[in-house]
Formats: C-alpha cells, structure tokens, sequence
C-alpha cells in the first residue's frame, strides 16, 4: 500500500514538472526551460535510483522479519510471551507440542511450571535461572522484559531443557572415607584363632561394597579406607539407607562386639579436593557422634543415616590425659576465664562448670562461670552455694563478662556444642580462645574455632570428663564436699540413678567424688519432687497415648523449668510396655519435647529431625508452634526412623 501511495505521488510530480516546462517554453523562455528540463532529468534518475534502493532494503527488512517470526515459532525450544501475571499470552509450536498447550485462553505459566518462582523469573537475570521439571523433563527458565515503560508489562520466557546435564551430573565423583569404628577392640574380644578370619571378613565386605559401588577404592590405613564414589551410585545408597551398615553389624567369627563402621561421603563440591574435605568433616562428624553411621556433607548440608548402635565405653583415660595437660597450660597463658554452659542449665551442666571452676582456682587463676536469670532447674544447688561466701563472686553476668573480654580471655564451654544451644552466642564469638568439654552426640551446628575439643559421647555425662580432667590437671585435688556433690549430682542426673550410660568409669569417677565427701543422700534431695510437681507428672503420664511401646504425652502449660517434662519422660519410660516415650509441654510460649529410650531407638536423630541433640536413649528438642503443630512434627521425625502403629 505504501509502495502504491510512493507511486501515484511520483506521477503527479513528473506531471506537473512537465505542464510547467511546456508552459515556459511556449511563453518563449527557452532558457529557464532547458534548466528546468535538466534540473528534472537529473533528479528523475536520482529519485528513481532512492526509490530503487529503498523498496530492496524494505524487501529485506521484510523478509528478516518474516524468518525471525517463523525461526522464533518454530524455535527448537520452547518460547513464551507473559504479562507481569504470568498469563500466558502467546507460545510457540515447540512449547505447545511438548505442553499440549492447545488452547491459550486464561492459562498461566505457574500452572505449567508448579515450582516457579514468578517474582525471580520477572527480575530477568539470566542468573537466576530456575530449574523446574515439567512432566519427564527439566528445564532451566529465565525471561527477558520486551515491553517499553509506557506499555504493559510483556516477558519473553525461554524454556532451556536441562534434562541431558542430570545425566552429566549423576557421574560426577564423590569422595567415600570409610572407618571400621571398633576393629581393634573387636579382634581383642575375639579368640586368638578366629581373628585373622575376622579382620578378612571386615576387609571381604568393604571390598565387595567397593565393587558394588564400581569405585576405585585404597586401604590407606589398618581400618580405614578412601572410594571415589559416582554419584548415581551414592544415590542409590541414600535410597537403600546404607545396608552396608547392617550388614557388616552381623559378621559373626566369635567376637563379642558387632563390627561398626563410620561412613564420612563428600560431593557437591567444585573440585575433587574440596569433596575430599568435606568427607573428611563427615567422617569427624560420624565418628564424634558415636559412629555406625553414615554422614553426607553436601556443601553447606548435612545428611545423617544410622547410628543406632549404642556408644562403646573406651576403657583407657589416656586422651583425658593428654587434654588435661594442655588445658592446663591454657589456663596458664590466659589473663581471665570464664565458663558457660547451655541454656536452662541442669545440674551436669552447673556440676561440670562448678569443677572447672574449682580447679582453675587451685591454679591460681581468675575465673567466673557465666550465668544468666535461667536457673530454675539448679536453684536447690544454687541456694547451696549462696549460704557459703566462698562463693560470692562465682558467677558473672553476661552482660558484665563482655566488659572484659581480651585477646587472652579463655572461654570453656561444658555441656554444650551446638551454637543453638549456647548460654550466649555473641560471647562465643567474640572470643577467639575456646574450649568444648561435653557428652553429646556431635551436632552438624557445632561452634567453630576452638583451640580444643574434648567430646566424648561414651562418656555418662560431662561431670564425669571433668571429674577424669580434675584428677591429672591437679596433683592434689583440693574439692570440697559441696562442690563434689554438684559434680555427683551432675552424673547422677545423666545416668537417671547410675541406670543408663554407667560405665566402669562413670562408677570410677563416682567413687572419686565419693572419697571427696560427697553425700549420696544430700545428691538425691536435689532431684525430690514436691506434691504439686508429682501431681503433675501423673496428669502428664495419664495423658499419654501408646502406639506399639511408644508413649507420646502432653502436659498442661507451666511456666516451670524443663525439669517436670525430663521427669515425666523417665517415669513413663519405667511403665512396663512402653521403650520409647516423648513429653511435650509448652513453656514460655515454646514448647519443650524431651524424648527417652530403653531399646534400640535412637531418639537423639528423631529429636534432630526437629532441630534437637542429646543421646541415643536421652534427647530433647524446642520448637516454636503451638502445641498441635509440634504433635504433627513429631509424628513425622518418628515415622522416618520408626513406623507408628495402630494405638493400643
């Protein structure tokens, strides 16, 4: 149309200039005329040869238009347009083929893509990508904004299918370092004639394990070894939940202690070197929270399977040796201590603060315990220490203890190694000497830096360690009765009445305390319940629901300590019929879980499901929900390790 407008507009132009030509030349003004006609000849070919020019570059405007929209429309990938709602407006052939996006009308990209984040998608960085399967395949999404500021808003969206990258990625490499936890005391306990087929047999099945595994595998120590791993096969053990650990539980050639291993896998990571340093964090982390168990560090996350096997009592002291040495020349090098705990400290944690406390006075040191208004489960102990002036200035506020934090400050943290859990976590940081004495299972959330950690989970309790570090740390231990019978207190508590976890050196450690003048009758007033808290106990027993010997109790709010609920959970586990129990009850506006085990539960990984630590048969969890919440969450962390039965 515009070609045909040019054209009539050309004539009338050419007709004109002629008529005015003819006109002059017949008025006798042949000069001016012949001007005219050459000026109109010259011009003429001018514009003709613009007019040429421009109808072949309109054609090939036109033309690449033309390609563009059918390239675009029949584009090997899928393409679509969007508004800022993500109303699908417009879609090429390949994302209606692969869609079946037959009819446009009112659908919108979330409904094709579920997992998309549209507000990403909108911000159109190509970095942020996102990967979304839709029906069998994977795609990586992004968009680019087409409209201008005036306009409504309209998004280009491709649709990178990714699917092929999968495959890529499930033959990346993974590093395995495998552990035989216990071999050397499992060859000890086994007759001398049977050992040699018992270390094959080990060697037989981690062997065989490899070669399931198609890794390339190297025996780097007596009972260690190091697999490069692909990753699909690693996949494949996460969905078989590691039967290797099982298996090698059932070697039977006479010994007397199953064979465990600890299990440290690293992937994720950039480069085979980086996979390595997490396996050997996974492995640490394996090993400090008991072993017989596998440990997945994928970067920043850490996957946990296992650990069902109950923690093995070493029998020599010779690591809490060596700790008290150099803990002592610690406190030696340090300008002032302090000593914190957890929050809501119990007895074990005051007991084990009370003798550091006690010896690094014998050393000639400065030293507070840090310690907040959170005492209401030691305030029978508390009152204690109150009556005597010796202790007057043994306990600093957190507050106060921050005034006088230098660069020579050492903090010992007991009970505790979870950052979550902490007495106070600004303090922690802030002090760059720091030292872990504590009993539980390792948590993946422990506190980074510290110049020694001496976590040892076969230990009862970690008034047992310091009772063990206070006996090489001091030639002559000078700890008064008071004192030891916060350190008794302390193993009492943790062994529910020397019942669980009571090894030949909890008793040991007892019969230390006990030399000391410790009063067995004085410990045991510490943990009597007065009527009013019995009576609540019993409701909380009363309330309990039992699905197939697992108890789960609520108890009524209170704003006491967290005593009544560990009470509650200890009696109810001494019902007949009833191996694993959980208590919980809101305190505070929170609500407080504690969770106890007689068999082979190992309720400290349903616990940490829900963000919890402790031990195998003794753990505890908080949480920030309203009671039928945390219910609901805690049925789901018990059906992942144990399947709820029908309700007796």
């Amino acid at each position: 149309m515009k070609e045909k407008l040019e054209r009539h507009k050309s004539l009338i132009i050419t007709g004109i200039s002629i008529i005015i030509i003819i006109l002059l030349y017949y008025a006798d003004q042949f000069y001016l005329a012949s001007i005219l006609l050459l000026t109109y000849i010259v011009s003429r070919e001018y514009l003709y040869n613009e007019y040429l020019e421009t109808k072949i570059a309109n054609d090939i405007i036109l033309r690449i238009k033309n390609n563009i929209n059918d390239n675009i429309s029949n584009a090997s990938f899928p393409i679509s347009l969007i508004d800022g709602y993500g109303n699908i407006l417009w879609a090429n052939k390949r994302l209606k083929e692969e869609l079946f996006l037959l009819d446009l009308k009112d659908e919108n990209i979330l409904a094709i893509a579920r997992n998309l984040d549209l507000h990403k998608l909108l911000k159109c960085d190509r970095d942020l990508s996102q990967r979304v399967k839709i029906k069998d395949s994977f795609y990586s999404i992004y968009a680019n904004k087409i409209s201008e500021e005036n306009e409504d808003e309209k998004y280009v969206v491709y649709f990178n299918e990714v699917s092929n990258l999968r495959d890529i990625n499930s033959t990346k490499e993974s590093i395995m370092l495998i552990e035989v936890d216990n071999l050397s005391e499992a060859l000890e306990g086994t007759d001398e004639i049977n050992r040699p087929m018992l270390a094959a047999e080990v060697e037989k099945m981690i062997n065989s394990y490899s070669k399931k595994l198609k890794s390339m595998s190297i025996k780097y120590e007596f009972n260690k070894y190091a697999l490069s791993v692909q990753d699909k096969y690693i996949n494949d053990e996460i969905n078989s939940k590691f039967n290797i650990l099982e298996s090698i539980s059932k070697i039977d050639r006479g010994n007397k202690l199953e064979v465990t291993l600890s299990i440290g896998i690293g992937r994720g990571g950039s480069s085979p070197e980086e996979n390595y340093h997490n396996a050997v964090t996974a492995k640490e982390l394996a090993l400090g929270r008991g072993g017989d168990q596998v440990v997945i560090k994928n970067n920043e996350k850490i996957t946990f399977f296992g650990g069902n096997t109950r923690e093995l009592e070493k029998r020599t002291r010779v690591r809490a040796r060596v700790i008290s040495q150099a803990l002592r020349e610690l406190i030696f090098e340090s300008s002032n201590i302090y000593i914190m705990g957890h929050k809501s400290p119990d007895m074990d944690c005051l007991g084990a603060s009370i003798g550091i406390w006690s010896a690094v006075k014998q050393l000639g040191k400065n030293c507070n315990i840090i310690m907040d208004n959170d005492t209401n489960a030691v305030e029978y102990y508390m009152s204690k220490l109150q009556e005597d002036s010796k202790y007057d200035n043994l306990f600093i506020s957190s507050e106060d203890a921050e005034k006088n934090i230098n660069e020579k400050t050492l903090l010992i943290i007991v009970d505790v190694h979870n950052k979550g859990y902490v007495n106070n976590l600004s303090i922690v940081e802030k002090i760059n000497r720091k030292i872990i004495i504590d009993h539980h299972r390792r948590s993946a959330d422990i506190i980074e830096g510290t110049l020694l950690n001496y976590i040892e989970v076969y230990s009862s309790s970690t008034s047992e360690m310091v009772t063990e570090l206070i006996q090489y740390m001091l030639q002559k231990p000078r700890i008064n009765k008071l004192e030891a019978e916060g350190l008794l207190a302390g193993i009492f508590m943790d062994t529910k009445g020397f019942q669980f976890k009571a090894g030949v050196r909890t008793f040991d450690a007892a019969a230390f305390l006990r030399s000391l003048g410790a009063d067995t009758v004085a410990v045991k007033k510490m943990f009597t319940d007065s009527l009013e808290d019995y009576l609540v106990i019993a409701e909380i027993i009363r309330s309990a629901e039992v699905y197939d010997n697992l108890a789960i109790a609520i108890s009524p709010p209170t704003n006491k300590n967290t005593v009544i609920v560990a009470r509650a959970a200890d009696e109810l586990l001494g019902i007949s019929g009833i191996d694993v129990c959980f208590v919980l009850c809101e305190i505070n506006n929170a609500i407080i879980i504690s969770g106890r085990s007689s068999g082979d539960v190992n309720v400290q990984v349903i616990l940490e499901e829900l963000g919890g630590g402790g031990h195998m048969n003794m753990a505890g969890a908080k949480l920030n929900v309203n009671i039928d919440d945390a219910v609901s969450l805690l049925k789901e962390a018990i059906n992942k390790h144990y399947k709820i039965k029908d309700k007796k």
